[in-house]
């Protein structure tokens, strides 16, 4: 028997007594209990069945609302469902069919979202932006969720405000913390609502929120979460044309005025345009798409700069816990000073020398609890090689063949401009086992060096896995070694790697470590990673949870 737990939000609409006689009189395994958040700030208490909790959150906005409801319940899973959605006649049925037998790495379950639009003409402006709730990821309008998964990241961030993106700011935190989300087989219908004349303009708020995703998730948020890139560098060239038209012509510059009145006005009529084209074009439609499409651009910069004024703050948080702040959160050290080496000799020595596999002085090691729980930017970031870095090709010796894993680029783009420094921990037991020589492995290296650098220190056991060396991972050696070499404390080091070996030798040193699974990661290694350190979808992801501190 599944056990699971509704959380329905609600501002006192109608809709809710439709959804809740919906459930009541529904087929299949009850929940172990309803709870209905009340999200206004004030007003009578609202008047429910008995069989339903009531509880309240002060008109704090969504995301509060459903955290209030999640942390109160009792259930294995949270199915949050929004007070406006109607449920098919066998929908805990087909709930528990969704969650049964699914995998532990397995962290929420998302319905198919079906927006009926009219079958006897075009939708509306209005219509169509409801219908995109069909197409877009991770929407709680119905989403089941693991609780140890909510309880892993924190819950809902409630610093949205909106039921804007903090649905999707979860599921992307659920999905850096190692869980998976699946789409199941049952489908919940969204019905469009009625819209005032300035609807879309007052949706502009929003573009404060995006901006709380970027500091939160980085530049690539949206091509995460499956979006387009958005409208608003237009907006902004629309509002700058208007702009200087209008100092031009304070100024007597007629003819340049006319210019930037022209762009505007050309990008003011193609933006109307694009919205008038795929709706019903009745005169009511047009006119308040012309309207609109006028107010919309300065609307939406406005709410932007106010999100960059809001957000420009550094957080203390990660991605990992609710509200707490964001991964991109600029790391305040000083200028990368390199400490010399190659790609194979590392920071002294040459390519077989082994290193002892004692902490430098001042450094203790520890396990990886003494620093469990705590907050803060990396001062290095050490990167496994293969399947990490370059894609993994047995006894490479070519260096034609060092390809970048996808992300790489991006990964120590965002470590360098943090002002971290970075570094390579490898195991190229090639050497000893005869596949590959020292020089060819110096290539190689100097290779990816070449298209990802640079790097302050390689750090690289060319032992066997029989030869008894302290710097094979999982032992901690190589992770001491490039501590000091780059001259940070080891509990400043994190590691991110592809194998539970690459999570262990940072362990093993006291430094942190996360995860990145590729196909031939064991699940076992994952389960592990997730409980006792970090895991991470991409090498991206694994960055932006590092600069952030991992929990």
């Amino acid at each position: 028997m599944i056990d699971y737990s509704v959380v329905i939000p609600t501002t006192g609409r109608d809709s809710l007594w439709r959804l809740l006689a919906a459930l009541d009189a529904a087929v299949g395994p009850p929940p172990r209990e309803i709870l209905v958040v009340d999200d206004r700030p004030g007003g009578e208490e609202l008047r429910l069945p008995p069989s339903i909790r009531l509880l309240r959150s002060g008109g704090r906005g969504p995301a509060a609302a459903r955290n209030t409801g999640w942390r109160q319940a009792g259930g294995e899973w949270i199915a949050f469902l929004d007070d406006d959605v109607i449920t098919d006649a066998d929908w805990p049925a087909r709930l528990a069919g969704d969650l049964t037998g699914l995998d532990d790495l397995v962290g929420a379950s998302e319905a198919e979202i079906v927006v009926p639009l009219p079958a006897d003409r075009r939708p509306t402006d209005d219509e169509r932006g409801t219908a995109g709730l069909a197409r877009a990821r991770w929407i709680t309008a119905d989403m089941a969720y693991r609780r140890s998964a909510l309880a892993a990241v924190g819950g809902f961030d409630e610093r949205f405000p909106r039921a804007y993106r903090e649905d999707a700011d979860l599921a992307m935190r659920v999905r850096l913390a190692g869980y998976e989300i699946v789409r199941g087989d049952r489908a919940t219908t969204h019905p469009v609502r009625r819209a005032s004349l300035l609807a879309s303009v007052r949706a502009q708020r929003g573009n404060a929120d995006d901006v709380l995703m970027r500091r939160t998730h980085g530049a690539r948020w949206r091509e995460r979460i499956g979006e387009g890139p958005g409208r608003l560098r237009l907006h902004v060239l629309t509002i700058g044309a208007a702009a200087l038209g209008g100092l031009f012509a304070v100024t007597g510059r007629r003819r340049a005025a006319a210019g930037c009145a022209a762009i505007w006005a050309a990008l003011t009529g193609e933006f109307a345009a694009r919205r008038i084209g795929p709706g019903p074009r009745t005169a009511a439609e047009v006119g308040r798409m012309l309207v609109t499409s006028v107010l919309i651009p300065p609307a939406a910069c406005l709410h932007r700069l106010r999100g960059e004024i809001r957000h420009r703050r550094r957080h203390s948080g990660g991605p990992l816990h609710g509200s707490s702040g964001g991964p991109l959160d600029a790391y305040s050290g000083g200028p990368l000073d390199g400490s010399g080496g190659g790609p194979l000799h590392g920071s002294g020595g040459g390519p077989l020398n082994a290193y002892s596999g004692r902490p430098p002085h001042g450094h203790s090691g520890g396990p990886r609890e003494a620093h469990r729980g705590r907050s803060r930017p990396p001062q290095a970031l050490l990167f496994d090689r293969d399947d990490t870095l370059i894609g993994d090709v047995p006894g490479l010796t070519d260096p034609a063949g060092v390809h970048p894993m996808p992300g790489a680029v991006e990964a120590l783009r965002m470590s360098r401009e943090a002002g971290i420094r970075v570094g390579v921990v490898s195991n190229q037991a090639g050497v000893a086992g005869g596949l590959i020589s020292a020089d060819q492995l110096a290539e190689v290296n100097s290779r990816v060096e070449a298209l990802l650098g640079p790097f302050q220190t390689w750090q690289v056991c060319v032992h066997g896995p029989q030869d008894g060396c302290d710097c094979r991972k999982p032992a901690p050696g190589m992770v001491y070694r490039a501590a000091a070499a780059l001259g940070v404390d080891v509990e400043g080091c994190v590691v991110i790697g592809d194998t539970g070996a690459d999570v262990a030798a940072a362990a093993a040193a006291g430094a942190r470590g996360i995860l990145v699974p590729t196909a031939r990661t064991r699940r076992a290694e994952i389960a592990k990673a997730r409980a006792e350190a970090a895991v991470a979808e991409d090498i991206v992801a694994a960055v932006a949870l590092a600069l952030a501190g991992v929990r």
